[in-house]
């Protein structure tokens, strides 16, 4: 699937791109996205596909499944899924305003940056802040809540 936002047809001034692997859909992932949308006026989400995800376990649920899952907010105006080769085509598809980045996503902005310098695209990026849970067993995270599915039933 190719992202199909017309940048000349969008009235908006500010196109928002986040991206994440979004496997167990929680919280701090609402909470990244809500964060994202205020950055600009229309939020495209780059669902990763599992070939793209390297720096931790491959997601339980299809790329399908959870794009729609991300689709369904009403915070996301696009919900995509991400190219199986090249991270950044999307990115050159859809030249955002800004890319949004999660608080504790392990992408390192200023390499972004730098790739986005050498393949002209102008964007900026931007780290959304952490949130604190609301209530005591509250989970933000996809590895706390396995870790406790493990815990309580493994």
């Amino acid at each position: 699937m190719s992202p199909t936002t017309d940048r000349d047809a969008r009235t908006d001034d500010g196109l928002v791109v986040a991206q994440g692997t979004f496997d167990i859909l929680h919280p701090g992932h609402v909470h990244y996205l809500e964060e994202a949308a205020a950055m600009g006026d229309h939020l495209v989400v780059i669902v990763a596909r599992p070939t793209n995800v390297d720096h931790k376990e491959a997601p339980i649920c299809s790329a399908n499944q959870r794009r729609e899952l991300i689709a369904a907010l009403e915070v996301v105006d696009e919900a995509i899924l991400g190219d199986t080769e090249d991270i950044f085509q999307p990115i050159e598809e859809l030249e955002p305003d800004v890319i949004a980045l999660g608080h504790d996503q392990h992408h390192d902005p200023a390499a972004i940056e730098a790739a986005l310098e050498d393949r002209g695209i102008a964007c900026a990026v931007e780290r959304a802040s952490a949130r604190e849970p609301k209530y005591e067993d509250e989970l933000l995270s996809t590895r706390l809540i396995i870790e406790r599915i493990l815990r309580r039933r493994g």
